[in-house]
């Protein structure tokens, strides 16, 4: 370049104008703007919250104290529902039969899927084919599910039976036998649902960092070893939530019942939800409906707190 061209290079920029930054007023109204605009496109999801998540909740605790039946006016009776709820014989009988099949959905429904992702997440092939696979249980319909299984549970023509049979072993009443029907509604929930909480762990998995593994070999630490030092303290959390959901997913369990058993034999699959469905469309009762439906918000919000308290307690503790 000759000294010219350098010369006028030079001038041109010096005398390039500065850009300055805007003035703080215009900031923060340009700010404010985008707050506004961000409002406005989550105004209509906040309205359909309101009216279908919290109202419904509000006016359910206004008609627990109610005498109230559809076309009529509302006669405020206190307690009343409350207490006619509680003397119920199928009120302790749904809530043991909740209890049990929480219990028994926990044991059965909660090792499987972290199983299922650990041996998903060790395949080197078709690692896409067999988590449709997995998934595709959640994809039906809840109700077509049931009613699947309920001609799997067939006693007599049921493809559950048909199996056995041909192995030479002894048949089943699965969900028309007193002792068999809830942990056979706990195998329907379980198949149907399991497919989202494998997506999760194998998520979960696959967040973990090699070298812990590599580390944990070369301390010659085996499969099982390094699944207890490395994999289930690297996806405590993730366990924990999932355990969390599970337990108040499995305490409004209600299509299975509802479908394959009606509540029995004997209401030895009635549950608390499916006892808010007989008082509410069954008995008329609304007031018992949300009476009940409250004992069982109440129960589960105290459950969640104690549980979530005593989670983060010992987070903090590590």
């Amino acid at each position: 370049m000759t000294k010219t061209a350098q010369r006028r290079t030079e001038a041109k920029v010096a005398v390039s104008p500065v850009s300055a930054p805007p003035p703080a007023g215009d900031r923060g109204r340009r700010r404010l703007s985008d707050q506004l605009r961000a409002y406005g496109f989550l105004i209509g999801g906040l309205i359909c919250f309101a009216l279908f998540s919290w109202y419904p909740a509000i006016r359910a605790v206004v008609i627990s104290f109610q005498k109230y039946t559809p076309g009529a006016p509302a006669e405020w009776v206190g307690t009343d529902n409350f207490t006619r709820v509680l003397d119920d014989p199928e009120f302790t009988a749904a809530w043991r039969n909740t209890f049990t099949f929480t219990l028994l959905a926990l044991l059965v429904g909660f090792a499987i899927p972290f199983v299922m992702a650990l041996v998903l997440n060790e395949l080197r092939h078709a690692k896409a084919f067999f988590r449709v696979v997995v998934y595709l249980p959640v994809m039906i319909p809840p109700v077509v599910s049931a009613l699947l299984w309920k001609w799997f549970y067939d006693p007599g023509t049921g493809l559950a039976n048909e199996a056995l049979r041909f192995l030479h072993l002894p048949t089943s009443n699965w969900t028309n036998g007193a002792d068999t029907a809830l942990i056979s509604l706990v195998i329907v929930a379980t198949w149907a649902n399991m497919g989202g909480t494998v997506l999760i762990y194998l998520a979960a998995l696959q967040s973990i960092p090699g070298e812990l593994y590599e580390a944990a070999e070369l301390d010659g630490a085996n499969l099982l070893q390094r699944i207890r030092h490395v994999t289930i303290p690297q996806t405590r959390f993730v366990i924990l939530m999932l355990m969390l959901l599970q337990i108040i997913a499995t305490m409004q369990v209600f299509t299975e019942p509802f479908v394959i058993t009606g509540g029995g034999p004997e209401n030895a699959t009635v549950t608390v939800l499916y006892l808010i469905y007989k008082y509410a469309f069954l008995y008329n009762d609304f007031g018992g409906a949300c009476a009940l439906s409250v004992m069982l918000l109440v129960f589960l919000g105290a459950f969640a707190a104690v549980y979530l308290r005593l989670t983060r307690s010992e987070g903090d503790s590590e």
